[in-house]
């Protein structure tokens, strides 16, 4: 949960409808399959990279392919979590946005450079508090505008925002049950299943009950910031229904309309706006660090420490100077950032793509005995071309809207004769366009053949997509080179006694044994004292059924 979630999903339900609260769903999942399956097998390691496990499991290559795709996936990720409230900042306070952009990397790096793991979870646990009270400023002045909830339900739904009912399972349209609750729980466990900025975080308590319970709890907090961000997306509807900022030109990107919203509304109470700013950066701030943190700890683990023999003291200071470096390269990224359309599909695009295949190779890994190191670096490299060619192709080819479907917006409400204050155009980037999945598509002739059906896949489905091309290719070539002779030790791959189920099973059946122990006198005595006499007979004796009614 970054600035991503506090800018792009609430303009996200605003465009598209409510039906992003499908995530809730896919949360669950995530959630479920992390603890049951990647948990137990890197907490039982003991690792600090979770790409030492590819080495353990497959070989060092396959190891450094995979640290190589995790630094560029999270440069890439990084940027656009520190251009994000640089955008918000520059709208809200008219701050120079490449100042913005600058100065929260610094800070970013700095405060990595110094902090540790323990000083990145503390952030992260008043961040959350900052985001949830940003959020409900904006939910009770837009609540009080329009005169109650009631309001803001009813327009939402005249406008055709609450969409829950969409079971269409074409894998082209963007946005409906299944592309949200499946794509949406792959992108998510590729998350929080083996991400090294997550991993590092439950690797890191006390025992693995402690760290199931922290990716539970840590789910009430997801539900709760996607059910701020869904009823703020309605409530930014309810208030512009009849006079939408983005159609009329007074903002750029549907990105810079929660900003848009807050001046508006809450531009009179001093502190306010203020707060929301703090509720995107707080979101940015602990993100950008923990991933510039697993960044540095990867390079040292997976990049240097195998070929260099250097004291802990030095090491501590090489992994010093990677924070710092790696700051740089992600306030270098930002740039990027600024062209790259609606933020967050983008995000999402990025960790379908590269997180997707990677998700392939270490289920691979855990669940496949049989799967070897050549079958996994096939699957890593088949999974990964197979998903940017998708990924490639839907950016070069933008979807139909008939498969995006945009809903409605007007002007029909709006002043245009008065020179509106909050006119934003002017501070925006020239060059950044407007969100590439919804601009109006003209038909190119040459067009190739797979543009109307493979390259208009759902952005949710990349990382669907490489997964499951990561483990078949991954499977087919282990089988012909030889895997099934493979002896894995039982520590790297997932164990029956791994999973809650297992324990839950072992617990019903101790207590039903308990139960008719009780009842049965004689079982299992021959295993505590030896066999008994065949020829004597052992009757229980009941006084109650045996005694004689005078």
């Amino acid at each position: 949960m970054s600035a991503i979630t506090v800018l792009s999903n609430p303009a996200e339900v605003y465009r598209y409808g409510a039906n992003i609260g499908f995530y809730g769903l896919a949360y669950v999942m995530t959630m479920v399959v992390t603890s049951e399956i990647f948990l137990p097998v890197f907490y039982r390691l003991a690792i600090t990279s979770t790409y030492e496990y590819l080495e353990l499991r497959f070989s060092r290559a396959t190891r450094l392919l995979g640290t190589v795709l995790f630094i560029v996936q999270t440069i890439l990720y990084t940027g656009i979590v520190i251009y994000a409230p640089a955008l918000a900042l520059n709208q809200v306070t008219g701050m120079d946005l490449w100042g913005a952009v600058i100065s929260t990397g610094v800070v970013c790096t700095f405060y990595c450079t110094m902090g540790g793991l323990k000083a990145v979870v503390w952030t992260d646990v008043f961040q959350l508090g900052v985001m949830l009270a940003g959020f409900l400023s904006v939910i009770i002045r837009s609540v009080v505008v329009q005169g109650g909830v009631l309001p803001i339900i009813s327009d939402s739904k005249q406008g055709g925002r609450l969409n829950f009912w969409d079971f269409d399972t074409n894998p082209l349209r963007r946005h409906t049950f299944w592309t949200i609750t499946i794509g949406g729980t792959f992108v998510w466990v590729s998350i929080y299943g083996i991400n090294q900025a997550q991993v590092q975080r439950y690797i890191s308590c006390k025992s693995i009950t402690h760290a199931r319970l922290s990716l539970y709890i840590n789910l009430l907090g997801l539900w709760s910031i996607l059910l701020c961000s869904v009823f703020a997306g309605m409530g930014l509807f309810s208030v512009y229904k009849n006079c939408d900022p983005w159609t009329a030109g007074w903002v750029t990107a549907p990105d810079q309309l929660m900003p848009y919203l807050v001046m508006d509304i809450l531009g009179d109470y001093p502190g306010l706006p203020g707060l929301f700013v703090a509720a995107a950066y707080s979101g940015s701030l602990s993100t950008v660090s923990s991933s510039i943190n697993a960044l540095s700890a990867v390079t040292v683990e997976d990049l240097i420490k195998p070929y260099t023999n250097i004291s802990e003291k030095h090491m501590s200071w090489i992994a010093k100077g990677l924070s710092l470096i790696y700051g740089v390269l992600c306030i270098g990224m930002a740039g990027l950032a600024s062209l790259m359309g609606g933020i967050l599909q983008a995000v999402i695009s990025i960790f379908g793509i590269i997180g997707g295949p990677l998700l392939g190779v270490f289920t691979l890994g855990i669940l496949c005995p049989f799967a070897n190191s050549k079958g996994a670096l096939s699957g890593l490299v088949s999974g990964l071309v197979v998903a940017l060619w998708v990924g490639i192709g839907a950016q070069i080819y933008p979807p139909p809207p008939e498969m995006s479907r945009p809903l409605s917006l007007t002007t029909e409400g709006c002043n245009f004769t008065t020179t509106d204050s909050l006119n934003w155009t002017s501070t925006a980037l020239p060059t950044q366009p407007a969100s590439i999945s919804t601009a109006p598509v003209h038909i190119i002739d040459g067009k190739p053949l797979l543009a109307d059906n493979w390259y208009s896949l759902s952005y949710l489905y990349f990382s669907p997509i490489g997964t499951i091309i990561a483990i078949s290719v991954g499977l087919l070539v282990s089988l012909f080179t030889g895997g099934w002779k493979l002896k894995v030790e039982s520590k790297l791959t997932l164990m029956k006694e791994d999973t809650t189920l297992y324990h839950l099973f072992q617990l019903c059946k101790d207590r039903v044994l308990r139960r008719t122990g009780k009842l049965d006198l004689t079982r299992d005595r021959g295993e505590r004292t030896g066999s008994t006499n065949p020829a004597f007979c052992d009757v229980e004796l009941n006084s109650t059924k045996n005694s004689i009614t005078s």
